[in-house]
């Protein structure tokens, strides 16, 4: 068994930034980014803009423009929304063995086969008017979903979160209301070519890899890629071997990286790689806020610098910043190119840019 390879800090830094897309060049495309990023997460919360629309816009820049995105899902149905993400349609077989499985928790799954009449009106309902909100379709449940949380006797949305995690059911599209869901029949095409369950898990392990371009080697990535050990970490690493030959030249970019970015998704990795804290403070009180309520961690080339604390105001046409967080203290080049992305993107978002200096 050959050693593992080693690799500096600096090194696994650039493995992570390019992988992810965040170097020199740009991504072509929405398309070639999702595929790239394997996922890209779902989340409506518009503290500065909804988490897919950040993800791609510090990927592709100026180019892109959430009504693309929009183009994509609702039209050329060459990405569809599964499990809180936008994924490539071409991938869906790599996901239909986890959506068979589903509902996973014997509780959830008791409820669903207690519940079959429900079930069937619910699919009717979609076949005969769909697409529809959760709240346009009638709770006919046989028995109530119990639940100490939100969800509790949200029977209509419980059942379509089990079929659309089934592949019963798909997200047509949203619009200001929330999604759209429809059968699945309409939604997913029927061409697909179906890949064997244990085809399908290795190709998934790999893909993840290549886009996390160095994770550590337990957990989703498996044994797939080549054993590493980084400097001033602890444990074993799996690397992609086809990033990492291309790892020669790294042109880094300075990006006001989202919040729900993969590359910050991972608390641990952030630390041990980049030696980066961040925590999203939004569930927090006000007063227990180191950074803000959504700050957004700027990376600077291969390095984390600091956090961007700042709102979109739509109504009052403003990108409000409230602080500049710099971890270390920024050099002119930072300062500079910091201040050209958060100018950058307060036009990108149309707003007039206040409390920046």
């Amino acid at each position: 068994m050959p050693a593992p390879l080693r690799l500096s800090r600096r090194d696994a830094r650039r493995l992570a930034v390019r992988a992810q897309l965040l170097s020199e060049p740009r991504p072509a495309g929405i398309v070639e980014t999702v595929y790239a990023l394997t996922a890209v997460t779902v989340d409506p919360t518009a503290a500065i803009m909804p988490s897919a629309d950040h993800i791609l816009y510090s990927r592709l820049g100026w180019p892109y423009q959430p009504p693309d995105l929009r183009q994509a899902v609702e039209v050329d149905r060459d990405l569809f929304e599964w499990d809180t993400a936008y994924r490539v349609m071409s991938d869906l077989p790599l996901y239909r063995a986890t959506m068979a499985r589903r509902p996973e928790y014997a509780r959830t799954r008791d409820w669903f086969e207690a519940n079959d009449g429900f079930r069937r009106d619910v699919l009717d309902r979609l076949r005969a008017e769909g697409p529809l909100h959760a709240a346009e379709i009638p709770d006919s449940a046989q028995v109530s979903w119990k639940s100490t949380g939100w969800t509790h006797s949200r029977n209509t949305t419980q059942m379509l979160e089990i079929l659309l995690a089934r592949g019963d059911v798909a997200v047509w599209g949203r619009d200001t209301k929330g999604r759209l869901f429809d059968v699945a029949e309409r939604v997913y095409p029927e061409d697909l070519a179906h890949v064997a369950e244990p085809d399908a898990a290795r190709e998934l392990a790999e893909r993840r890899l290549a886009a996390q371009g160095i994770a550590r080697a337990k957990g989703t990535t498996g044994e797939v890629g080549i054993a590493a050990v980084v400097e001033d970490t602890e444990g074993l690493w799996r690397v992609d071997a086809e990033m990492l030959a291309e790892s020669a030249v790294f042109a880094g970019r300075t990006v006001l990286v989202s919040p729900l970015d993969a590359l910050v998704a991972d608390r641990a990795r952030l630390q041990a790689l980049f030696g980066y804290e961040y925590l999203l403070e939004m569930y927090k009180p006000a007063s227990a806020r180191r950074w803000g309520y959504f700050a957004l961690p700027i990376l600077h080339g291969d390095r984390f610098v600091g956090k961007l604390d700042a709102r979109a105001d739509r109504r009052a046409g403003v990108l409000q910043v409230n602080a500049v967080h710099e971890d270390d203290g920024f050099d002119d080049d930072a300062r500079a190119a910091v201040a050209v992305e958060v100018e950058a993107l307060a036009a990108w978002l149309g707003l007039e840019l206040r409390g920046w200096e």
